[in-house]
């Protein structure tokens, strides 16, 4: 059984204005493929998220993590962890 991979490629994605089709060129994929990584229902392959955080110029552990990702606003305005 894989353990899911949460990331948050879509928020990327919309911040930087790239489209699924333009990232899925950018880095040799299917843009539904995409949209299942984005979506939570596939996990990339280490070198798909790899190419991944290469094309957003960011660390691998920006984009995914084994963990959820805490909220934007708590991680900017400091709020701790219960």
């Amino acid at each position: 059984m894989s353990e899911q991979v949460h990331n948050r490629l879509a928020m990327v994605r919309a911040e930087r204005k790239v489209s699924r089709q333009h990232l899925a060129e950018a880095v040799g994929a299917h843009y539904q493929t995409i949209g299942y990584i984005e979506r939570g229902e596939y996990n990339p392959s280490l070198h798909l998220a790899l190419r991944i955080a290469a094309f957003f110029r960011l660390p691998v552990e920006a984009l995914f993590s084994l963990e959820p990702f805490r909220p934007l606003t708590d991680e900017v305005y400091g709020r701790k962890q219960t």
